[in-house]
């Protein structure tokens, strides 16, 4: 799966959740994903957190496979900028 086809799903998830915050998954050479309030873009943006992770982990944790705080824990995922941005995300995305 590709960073767009990533993006649309998570975009379906985010459009009616109230989400008001921005946050980026930053895939490295694999492409970002910025998710700005209901908006969702594979254009790179600033955010108010940024999550690197790779692609392949990015996908698992949206299909539920990959727990956000297992993740986290074990260096999977890294957080920069506003960590209550990830949490609140985690609800909307796990």
């Amino acid at each position: 799966m590709g960073v767009q086809e990533i993006a649309d799903k998570i975009s379906a998830r985010v459009a009616s959740a109230g989400f008001d915050r921005s946050v980026k998954f930053d895939t490295g050479d694999d492409g970002v994903i910025v998710i700005d309030g209901a908006d969702v873009s594979t254009t790179d943006a600033p955010a108010d957190c940024t999550i690197k992770l790779s692609l392949d982990d990015l996908e698992s944790l949206i299909s539920g496979d990959l727990n956000p705080t297992m993740a986290f824990m074990s260096g999977k995922i890294k957080v920069e900028g506003d960590m209550s941005v990830a949490m609140a995300l985690s609800q909307l995305i796990g």
